[in-house]
C-alpha cells in the first residue's frame, strides 16, 4: 500500500474494522510516519445491465449516484445520504444472485428508495426515468403521490408554507402569469 503523502510502498496497520464500505484500516507510513486509512472490500462478480435496447454494459454505481445527486439537487439531502442510498442500491442488486439485471428493476428500484426519501426528488428523477410524453402524465402521477395517505412526506422533506398548501399562492399565480397583474 503506497502512501499517499511520500509514496513508500510500506505501511504497518494500526487499527482494523468492519464498515458499511468493506474492512476499514487505519495505516501509518514506515517512512515519513504519516497516517491513512484504505478501504478493503469484496470484489462481487461482475453485473451487467441490459439496456432497453437489448444493450448490455458493465454495472457502474457511479451511474446511479450521478442520477440521485441529480434528483436530489437544492433539497435538503445530506450527500452522505445520497451516496447511502446508491450504497444500498447496489447491495440489493448483488443481492438478487443475478449477472444481468434489466435496468427497468435499477430504475423501479431508485424510484421505490427515492419515494421514501423525498417526494420532489422522486417526481424529478420519475420525470426522466419514465419519460413522461406530456404534462398531463406528469400531474397524475404528482396527484398519485399527493392522494395515497401512506406518502406523506418524508421528514427529510421541508413543508410547504401554508398559503401555497392551501392553493392559494398557486392560483394567484396562474392568474397573474395568465393575465395583465404582474
Amino acid at each position: 500500500m503506497k502512501c499517499p503523502l511520500c509514496s513508500f510502498e510500506n505501511s504497518k496497520v494500526l487499527d482494523s474494522r468492519e464498515s458499511p464500505e468493506g474492512i476499514r484500516r487505519r495505516r501509518e507510513c514506515l517512512r515519513c510516519g504519516g497516517r491513512f486509512t484504505t478501504y478493503e472490500r469484496i470484489q462481487a462478480a461482475n453485473l451487467f445491465v441490459i439496456k432497453k435496447d437489448k444493450r448490455r454494459e458493465a454495472f457502474q454505481k457511479t451511474k446511479i449516484f450521478n442520477g440521485l445527486r441529480k434528483a436530489c439537487e437544492k433539497r435538503p439531502i445530506p450527500a452522505l445520504t445520497i451516496e447511502n442510498l446508491a450504497n444500498e442500491i447496489e447491495a440489493d442488486l448483488y443481492s438478487l444472485g443475478k449477472t444481468e439485471i434489466s435496468s427497468t428493476i435499477i430504475g423501479d428500484m431508485v424510484m421505490s428508495k427515492l419515494k421514501r426519501l423525498d417526494h420532489i426528488a422522486y417526481i424529478r428523477f420519475a420525470s426522466i426515468y419514465r419519460d413522461f410524453a406530456d404534462i398531463t402524465r406528469l400531474k397524475q402521477e404528482v396527484d398519485t403521490l399527493a392522494v395515497t395517505s401512506e406518502n406523506t412526506p418524508p421528514s427529510t422533506q421541508l413543508p410547504l408554507p401554508p398559503e401555497i398548501a392551501a392553493g392559494s399562492a398557486v392560483n394567484t399565480a396562474v392568474k397573474t402569469a395568465g393575465g395583465r397583474r404582474h
